[in-house]
């Protein structure tokens, strides 16, 4: 990398720095060098700078898939109890899957963590990750793609409320081991780390074998940074959202720079068809090229209909695919990778697209309100002028609103496709009545964005919640980033 290496004490000083205060930290400490290094750069820190208004907690995840993990999580619980920090230990539990096992860890263990916080009064977390693990991340990417990729992100923000920052990105994992063991401290070694059936064990040996191929990766985060930024802009300017569940991008938008495009129409294709990732290469080309083409006519791509029109292209959810979903009182879950739904009944309810049923007329009890979010102000929610009150009718905000019709001013076919890809609520099979929908609570959910957001594409992301009409999401919890005022 061209970026030098930060030596681990000052990577966790110019953190703290960067910090907004008060905070309270929650560590993620498996007990392996590079965690168990973390929280104790961290406690030194704070102990030479006592005016800083800041604490510490830490958390451990068992997953249970190997034997020893209990007693290895109970050793990190007594270091932590020696350096007066408190801790708890959360396991997984429940079967584990066959395959994906890796995937399937990453989501049980942020869950688990950001419980873990919440439970400890924790307002952010951070993690162990390293320069090794970036150079590891940037050499995997670089086999799948020449694109130039932004690696492992410095801060992510997990399901919409708390922010993971990972402030040793740029301290190598040797100098880690060396600070410990200047100290004489012990970390623990995970097997699983010399498994060659795992990808990124097997990049570790080969870079370990070689130099890394130089990457600039703070420049490769600030061309990322601005590309949102212009295609944050280009959302306001060139898109509009019609009843929720049908988008429109207008013409002129189409021949706007083709990286901000190539941005813009991925992640909506992501959005639009409840997907976690954008489309890969191949299948961006082909997006491109029919939407920049002369030629009128549809397409489907990512689970997504594109239909190419005078006045611009138009976005839905194919029809195709969408699997009912069924919540019992008081559980939650999300539709399709498209809604989140939250059965406040006391009855069972199922949740199918509208195509499903024997009508495609809008049933208008299948309401979207912006969430509830007890940090965001009133005056913040952005919903009093513009919220969609239900899918059957235009939001409130829209150009094309009529009161005499559903849809009169949208290309007939467009509008018909997209409100049979809207969700409908019912229970025993009949529609949930008016009053009974306000207790099934209904709101937009971002695939590629709501579990896992980077902040390299908060700035998009967040122009997409305000155009559904959704609250913000939370802000970064940092005052400065190296070095600069944000």
């Amino acid at each position: 990398m061209s970026s030098e290496a930060t030596s681990p004490r000052e990577a966790i000083v110019q953190f703290l720095t960067s910090l907004q205060s008060p905070a309270c930290i929650l560590v993620a400490i498996s007990g392996g060098s590079d965690s168990t290094g973390l929280i104790l750069l961290l406690a030194e820190a704070m102990k030479a700078a006592p005016d800083l208004e800041m604490s510490l907690c830490a958390a451990t995840v068992d997953h249970g898939l190997r034997a020893g993990s209990a007693d290895e999580a109970r050793e990190v619980a007594a270091l932590c109890a020696s350096l007066g920090i408190p801790h708890m230990i959360a396991r997984w539990q429940g079967e584990k899957p066959k395959t994906g096992i890796m995937a399937a860890a990453r989501e049980a263990r942020y869950s688990l963590l950001a419980d873990a916080a919440e439970a400890l009064g924790a307002n952010l977390i951070v993690t162990g990750h390293t320069l090794d693990d970036q150079r590891e991340t940037l050499r995997m990417r670089g086999m799948r793609t020449e694109q130039l990729s932004s690696g492992i992100a410095d801060a992510v923000l997990f399901d919409r409320r708390l922010w993971i920052l990972r402030p040793l990105l740029f301290a190598t994992r040797a100098d880690i081991r060396a600070f410990l063991r200047a100290r004489g401290v012990r970390w623990i070694d995970d097997p699983s780390n010399e498994d060659i059936r795992y990808e990124r064990v097997r990049t570790r040996r080969q870079l370990s074998a070689g130099p890394a191929m130089p990457t600039d990766i703070r420049a490769a985060w600030e061309e990322r940074l601005t590309l949102s930024s212009r295609a944050g802009e280009w959302l306001d300017r060139h898109f509009q959202l019609h009843g929720g569940v049908l988008g429109q991008v207008m013409p002129e938008g189409l021949r706007q720079d083709r990286a901000v495009l190539d941005y813009t129409l991925g992640r909506l294709t992501a959005v639009f068809g409840g997907q976690p990732f954008v489309p890969g290469r191949v299948q961006m080309d082909r997006i491109l090229a029919f939407a920049s083409g002369s030629g009128l006519g549809r397409m489907t791509a990512g689970r997504v209909v594109f239909d190419l029109r005078r006045d611009g292209l138009y976005l839905a959810r194919e029809n195709r695919g969408i699997m009912p979903l069924v919540l019992r009182p008081g559980e939650a879950g999300v539709w399709d990778g498209r809604f989140r739904v939250e059965n406040r009944l006391g009855t069972t309810i199922s949740v199918e697209a509208q195509t499903t049923r024997s009508s495609l007329i809008p049933v208008p009890v299948t309401g979207i309100q912006p969430p509830r979010v007890g940090a965001v102000n009133d005056s913040s929610m952005r919903n009093e002028s513009c919220a969609l009150k239900n899918l059957g009718a235009l939001n409130s905000c829209d150009k094309h609103r009529n009161e005499g019709g559903w849809g009169k001013h949208l290309p007939k076919a467009a509008w018909k496709r997209a409100i049979a890809s809207a969700p409908a609520l019912s229970s025993d099979g009949a529609y949930l009545s008016p009053k009974s929908a306000l207790l099934a609570e209904l709101t937009p959910y971002f695939a590629p964005f709501d579990r896992f957001l980077t902040r390299f594409d908060f700035i998009f992301a967040d122009r997409l919640s305000a155009v559904f009409a959704m609250a913000p999401y939370a802000g970064l919890p940092l005052r400065s980033i190296d070095g600069k005022t944000i």
